[in-house]
């Protein structure tokens, strides 16, 4: 049980949990009103993604509520696969977000709508500077806590896509080419597929038991606890 162990959090790791929930919870209103006044679909991409980290991130919080919670005789490792089991719902919903975003890009891609490219600059740096602060927050928790990862993993890619989106923003007002909202919409959800995908077989793994992903199979001795020794045969 060390594997699942060394991926916990405690409480701890908390705290900036809950100041990176508050940010982005307050940024996921920003960029959904933004987005829809704009028609960007970069911007209602991203927020779709901000809405799987403010989703992921309760269930982190939850999850390390549960954790501390000391063992019972009908749960006798306590409630640490509870944190696990919530970072492979996290990761779930994230993959089927990516799929949702991919799917309206191509959408947008055969019929480009008019974006207001000024407005989703000013946004997007916004949400450049949120995810900064997101990362750092996290980024010492995150090789310690697979929900703290998986946290850590969605601000990076959040980073990224904001990242898409001023550049996005920049060519469609410096040139009027509209192509390039669907085109970094698509590649966000390209961008975390992959990530999402690694954390979810790496929950999926600890769930079922499996070898950790650092150790070589052929290295790992199963232990037997041996029989206790019978009494010797009486006289």
């Amino acid at each position: 049980m060390s594997h699942v162990h060394r991926h916990l959090g405690g409480p701890d790791r908390r705290r900036p949990l809950t100041i990176v929930l508050v940010l982005t919870c307050g940024y996921l209103i920003v960029e959904v009103i933004a987005g829809w006044l704009t028609h960007s679909l970069a911007l209602l991409a991203d927020a779709g993604h901000m809405l799987t980290d403010v989703a992921g991130l309760g269930l982190a919080l939850t999850a390390m509520a549960f954790a501390v919670k000391p063992a019972t005789p009908d749960h006798t490792y306590g409630y640490y696969r509870f944190e696990i089991l919530a970072s492979v719902v996290n990761a779930v919903v994230l993959l089927l977000i990516s799929f949702f975003i991919l799917y309206e890009a191509y959408g947008r891609l055969r019929h480009p709508p008019e974006i207001a490219s000024g407005p989703v600059l000013v946004v997007a740096v916004i949400g450049l500077i949120v995810n900064l602060i997101g990362a750092r927050l996290l980024r010492s928790g995150a090789p310690d806590s697979v929900n703290v990862k998986g946290a850590y993993l969605e601000v990076i890619a959040d980073l990224m896509s904001s990242a898409g989106v001023v550049v996005a923003a920049l060519v469609m007002w410096a040139t009027g080419w509209y192509y390039a909202d669907p085109l970094v919409s698509a590649g966000i959800g390209l961008f975390i597929l992959p990530r999402t995908w690694r954390l979810l077989t790496e929950g999926v793994g600890v769930l079922l038991e499996g070898t950790p992903a650092r150790s070589r199979p052929a290295c790992v001795v199963t232990y037997v606890r041996p029989q206790c020794p019978q009494r010797p045969p009486g006289p």
